[in-house]
């Protein structure tokens, strides 16, 4: 939330340019406030995992936030409770009709697969094409932002030799963004996919800013300049045994994964790894919350997708 001041405060511009987020007295008097809407597609197939993860993430903020779970129709996941799907989610056409302030689409195990092969492909494209007119703002999550760099823009997904897995040091390429509010000038977050995203195929796309990066993960975070679409190729959500869990369940396999970089103790597996990414999720899903959700989105709710561009 903003430190709000007097309107022609000397410290106004010394703090602003310290990206601290102020809004002066008048902004305050003539600002509405209602509660936020938010939507979640989890496509992940541990539910009830991913939805606690990412309900911690947006719980950090004194905003009223209304949280509904989106499900695919054309794809029921084999190992996810039913009655937990029938109770507390909903299909897309029970949605589509209304408007809402944000959106999550979080990844999904299908990374080597064609976009076209996946299941509920064209659903997702359905959904993603109604978030135009229908969602001030975008969040997409790991595969879920390949995805949508692919449909919404036709970035291509390429493969990466193995499997990126572990925790990545990353820099910011707008450090005065209000995404990045209280960054260190170097974080960590956790990364779990096969397939990656070109640095000079998105900037060739004058609608996309690369936002960070990493030296070894490639590009972490992007954005649309109208601020509508985020697309982050990371896991910022993810609990500190996650990466633990895949990496166990994947020995278990039989698949001979190597060990997570950067995660656990002396690369030990029988040690408990650390969580070095804790704040910077924490940060990156409020300050997307508290600024480009909430700073930005039209009072009456029935006026998303009429707005100007932010």
């Amino acid at each position: 939330m903003p430190v709000r001041i007097q309107n022609n405060l000397p410290a106004q511009a010394i703090l602003e340019d310290e990206n601290i987020f102020v809004m002066t007295e008048y902004r305050a008097m003539h600002q509405d406030i209602r509660q936020l809407n938010l939507l979640v597609l989890n496509l992940m197939p541990t539910k009830e995992v991913t939805e606690t993860q990412i309900l911690r993430k947006l719980s950090n903020t004194p905003l009223q936030v209304s949280v509904e779970f989106l499900q695919t129709a054309t794809y029921t996941p084999t190992h996810v409770d039913h009655q937990h799907l029938d109770t507390f989610y909903k299909t897309f056409d029970e949605v589509k009709d209304r408007k809402f302030d944000g959106m999550i689409i979080t990844g999904a195990p299908v990374e080597r697969v064609s976009f076209e092969d996946v299941n509920y492909w064209k659903e997702l494209c359905e959904i993603m094409e109604w978030t135009k007119s229908h969602v001030h703002c975008t969040m997409h999550v790991c595969w879920g932002a390949v995805a949508g760099l692919y449909y919404h823009y036709g970035i291509t997904k390429h493969d990466i030799k193995g499997k990126l897995s572990g925790i990545y040091e990353h820099t910011m390429c707008k450090p005065k963004s209000p995404l990045f509010r209280g960054f260190d000038d170097v974080f960590y977050m956790p990364h779990s996919r096969y397939t990656e995203v070109k640095r000079e195929e998105i900037e060739a796309v004058p609608e996309l800013e690369v936002m960070a990066v990493s030296e070894k993960a490639g590009v972490a975070i992007v954005k649309t300049t109208d601020s509508r679409q985020f697309f982050c190729l990371a896991h910022p959500e993810y609990d500190a045994d996650t990466l633990k869990k895949e990496y166990v369940r994947d020995c278990e396999k039989g698949m001979d994964p190597d060990i997570p970089e950067n995660y656990f103790p002396d690369d030990d597996p029988t040690k408990p790894p650390l969580n070095k990414w804790r704040s910077t999720g924490q940060l990156l899903y409020s300050n997307w919350l508290n600024y480009y959700v909430y700073q930005s989105t039209p009072y009456d709710i029935r006026n998303i997708g009429e707005e100007d561009e932010v």
